[in-house]
């Protein structure tokens, strides 16, 4: 079941909120960005990047998401591992609102998200 509209808007303010604090300077975002995107309960940031030999083409690489458990009211936390699958991130499964997931990106204690 897909988020509602009321935590749809909260998603969006809290993750350009953390865009505008994460994104790396204007003059080297044709080469390096990030983003977000909101598919059904979970919120997925992403690394935008033009592919090495194919400038042309620009990839989208995921490497944190977190999804809503209503039954809960909390959000799990993963991380894309080099297997290219969502793990569970072990440090911290879960918090319990978005801004903590953010928060928890931009530390990045384990060096799981930025590498």
């Amino acid at each position: 079941m897909a988020i509602n509209i009321l935590q749809t808007l909260e998603v969006i303010e809290v993750m350009e909120n953390f865009l505008s604090r994460q994104r790396p300077p204007e003059h080297i975002r044709n080469q390096l960005d990030i983003g977000y995107s909101i598919e059904n309960q979970s919120v997925i940031i992403f690394e935008i990047r033009p592919q090495w030999n194919k400038p042309t083409i620009i990839l989208e690489h995921p490497f944190a998401k977190t999804t809503f458990v209503k039954t809960k009211n909390k959000w799990k936390v993963f991380w894309m591992r080099a297997d290219l699958k969502w793990h569970s991130y072990s440090p911290k499964p879960t918090v319990t609102n978005l801004k903590d997931f953010t928060k928890l990106v931009e530390k990045d204690e384990y060096h799981c998200f930025f590498g």
